[in-house]
């Protein structure tokens, strides 16, 4: 059996078809590597989200507890006990 040799059309067809693949590729892994880099910056995101939860949990958790309230009054909301005395540096 002779098989007949492909023409150059063929081989021209077969070569476009190649170059489309390899650029098409090269497109795809482009968008990967942004999506890549997408996903990392939103799971940092998350973490520190997670971290932001934890710490709000653990205030809500220790909402009862005295010095917990002392120390968001004083530091929030700027109030002092009787007695105390807060200076404040005027140097700058």
């Amino acid at each position: 059996m002779k098989f007949k040799r492909s023409g150059l059309v063929s081989k021209l067809v077969v070569l476009i078809l190649l170059v489309f693949t390899a650029i098409t590729l090269l497109n795809i892994r482009g968008k990967i590597q942004s999506a890549q880099s997408q996903l990392t910056e939103l799971q940092m995101a998350v973490d520190q989200q997670r971290e932001t939860n934890a710490a709000l949990a653990d205030d809500i958790a220790h909402s009862n507890n005295p010095e917990t309230v002392l120390a968001v009054a004083k530091d929030r909301m700027g109030l002092v006990e009787e007695g105390e005395v807060i200076f404040y540096d005027t140097t700058n």
